[in-house]
């Protein structure tokens, strides 16, 4: 029986005594058949690396996390009685949205930011970010997964993101931006409801897509596995407080129930 804090432990020492492991499980007991996930849910660095040698500022923009995104993702995990899994550490540690073989796995600059400290990493340093966070965080998607399919359970996969509503000078006007590859059932769908509401202004995969080059949550976990599944992204100035990540939470709670009732054909 997984816990609330279910993890696979690390294999090196990169995380000192006390810190969190690389994933958290919410809900595990969740009866919805959706699976939520964030994979860029902190900006937590691990002791051992200093900082990167960014400044506190830097770590809490957006270059190191997707702000709002785990606030929305925990609101929604109560509203769904979802399970959902956290990655407990920044991106810039290690990408865990990202194949390995990328070249932003682990990331030597974001936007306007140098991140001098991942430059010229050994293989053995780059080793241990993915034993202890990597691993770890999608070895136990894939327990989570593989558990309800013995137990002959549904799974919807769905990938919560935020993105920062500048980027190099350039505004984002969506609101919300709905992401898919290959296959599009549960896209569509919420596509299809989302346009219902004119306020909204809605991204069909941009300014972000999935692709087999840039993603590996979708793609592995969804796509290779055959389970509906969608990522989303809502721009952050709007979930920047709990107040805003309760009322996305639940405007998404409704959507995706409804996606669900459409694509069972109820």
């Amino acid at each position: 029986m997984m816990s609330a804090s279910a993890a696979i432990p690390p294999l090196t020492s990169l995380l000192s005594p006390g810190e969190p492991p690389a994933v958290t499980v919410v809900k595990p007991e969740g009866t919805s058949d959706f699976v939520l996930v964030c994979d860029h849910a902190s900006n937590a660095i691990p002791r051992s690396l200093d900082h990167l040698g960014l400044s506190e500022n830097e770590l809490a923009s957006h270059i190191a996390w997707d702000i709002g995104a785990a606030g929305v993702a925990l609101q929604l995990a109560e509203r769904l009685d979802a399970i959902l899994v956290l990655q407990n550490y920044s991106r810039l540690v290690i990408d865990c949205n990202r194949p390995l073989h990328a070249d932003d796995s682990i990331s030597t600059s974001s936007e306007w930011t140098t991140i001098g400290a991942n430059e010229n990493l050994t293989e053995a340093a780059i080793a241990s970010r993915v034993s202890t966070v990597f691993q770890p965080y999608h070895a136990q998607l894939q327990q989570i997964l593989d558990q309800r399919k013995r137990e002959g359970r549904a799974s919807l996969l769905i990938a919560l993101h935020s993105f920062t509503p500048n980027y190099r000078g350039a505004a984002r006007p969506w609101e919300i931006s709905i992401m898919y590859h290959r296959d599009a059932r549960l896209a569509k769908t919420l596509l299809k409801l989302l346009a219902r509401d004119k306020r909204l202004v809605v991204g069909d995969n941009e300014p972000y897509s999935v692709s087999d080059e840039s993603d590996y949550t979708i793609p592995v976990h969804g796509e290779a596995r055959g389970i509906a599944h969608v990522g989303i992204e809502i721009r952050q100035d709007l979930i920047a407080d709990k107040v805003s990540q309760a009322t996305w939470a639940g405007r998404l709670s409704s959507l995706l129930q409804q996606a669900a009732k459409e694509m069972a054909g109820t």
